[in-house]
């Protein structure tokens, strides 16, 4: 009976320590991967794919190669340009003058809200792209093409832009405002009006403009002051002191224009001014 007891707990501790072994065995398909071939060269590494994630790249290449930029760095580049642009068109362009006389003709009129600022803004702007459509056109068949086509490069096609767009601004400009700006930059007198710099053309065009402006709208108030102080002379004859000289003004004021075809003669006017 002893006996019996003896072999009866050696058989249930042989039990109990063979569930844990059992437990903590792998499993058939681990241990199928874990085997290492008995023969031929061991397997490669493992590598684990670098992750793909955004980034900021910036590369600088030695050499024969040019250096190039990341692509983040380029949009910015491209970003400050074109925020940029629209400051450098628009003094290079009849947009100046068109925007100070359609403001000088607002305030003559008394109403400096209507038409709005984004109308007569807008106005201007297309008035800009109809007046320089040919300077476009010839630096478009003079320059761009010939570059695309690549029959020049784009030094040649810059210096043709450059030309062409600095005839335009010296036909609009005035010689005593070139002569001003060769001056205050210690610049040479050029022998001819075409080997003007660039640089001196520019400020030199838009001094002229903001001049022609002024002029065009000091034309435009004289008809609407004349009919302030014919309205102002005849409400203090009457009396009638507390009565605002606009309110009556005004209305007059739209009526003489609208009657006259003042739009058409201020945009025909405008186009004529940059015939020249």
């Amino acid at each position: 009976m002893r006996a019996f007891l003896q072999r009866l707990c050696l058989t249930l501790l042989a039990a109990l320590g063979a569930a844990p072994a059992t437990a903590q065995s792998p499993s058939p398909a681990t241990t199928s991967t874990a085997t290492v071939a008995p023969y031929g060269p061991p397997p490669p590494p493992t590598t684990t794919a670098p992750s793909s994630g955004p980034g900021l790249t910036l590369s600088f290449q030695t050499g024969d190669d040019s250096g190039k930029l990341g692509t983040a760095v380029e949009i910015m580049l491209l970003m400050t340009l074109l925020s940029m642009a629209p400051a450098l068109i628009m003094t290079m362009t009849c947009f100046t003058r068109i925007v100070v006389v359609l403001s000088f003709l607002k305030r003559a009129m008394s109403m400096q809200d209507l038409p709005p600022a984004l109308v007569t803004t807008g106005f201007a702007m297309f008035m800009t792209i109809f007046v320089m459509r040919p300077v476009a056109v010839d630096i478009y068949d003079q320059a761009y093409v010939p570059y695309v086509e690549q029959r020049i490069d784009w030094r040649q096609a810059g210096d043709i832009a450059c030309a062409r767009m600095n005839d335009f601004l010296l036909r609009q400009t005035r010689e005593e405002d070139v002569a001003l700006i060769l001056e205050l930059s210690g610049t040479k007198r050029p022998a001819t009006p075409q080997a003007t710099p660039f640089h001196v053309a520019v400020p030199a065009f838009v001094l002229s403009e903001i001049k022609t402006s002024f002029q065009m709208g000091f034309v435009l108030f004289l008809p609407f002051v004349v009919i302030d102080l014919v309205i102002s002379s005849i409400l203090v004859s009457m009396g009638m002191f507390t009565l605002p000289p606009v309110v009556v003004s005004t209305p007059l004021k739209l009526l003489l224009f609208v009657l006259v075809g003042g739009w058409d003669l201020v945009v025909t006017s405008l186009a004529q001014s940059f015939a020249s």
